[in-house]
């Protein structure tokens, strides 16, 4: 009875070894993927937040130029239409503050790029209000 109860506890402490064994290496690889993904994502992340830098840097480009020449034409505009061509201007450079708040902020990438949309539409907007205004 004796030899049995001992190759019982035998037997069993062997399996419950066995066990924890696999259950460590299992944890070792769900860590080491986690770890993989949380750093492949973070690479992809940072590529794609440096294109969104290129394409505000375009955008705050794109605003001056609008701005310089609204400066520059800013005579020949009437008053009511002067103040129309001032509220798109404002509204384009909300716009590009927005995406770079948005950046700052590490905001998504999909949201960014729905900011970085509005922004390019509303100075294209401005640009076609001043060429239509000083022409």
């Amino acid at each position: 009875m004796r030899k049995s109860r001992l190759s019982l506890f035998k037997s069993t402490s062997m399996f419950v070894s066995v066990i924890g064994i696999i259950l460590i290496i299992a944890t070792i690889v769900v860590v080491a993927y986690i770890g993989f993904s949380l750093i492949s994502s973070g690479i992809t992340t940072g590529v794609s937040s440096g294109n969104q830098y290129d394409e505000l840097a375009d955008l705050k480009s794109n605003y001056t130029s609008l701005e310089a020449q609204f400066n520059s034409s800013s005579d020949s505009i009437a008053d009511n239409r002067y103040d129309d061509v001032r509220l798109q201007l404002a509204r384009a450079q909300s716009d590009v503050d927005d995406v770079e708040s948005a950046l700052a902020a590490g905001k998504s990438a999909d949201e960014v790029n729905d900011r970085i949309d509005i922004a390019s539409k509303q100075i294209k907007i401005c640009r076609e209000t001043i060429n239509n205004y000083t022409s």
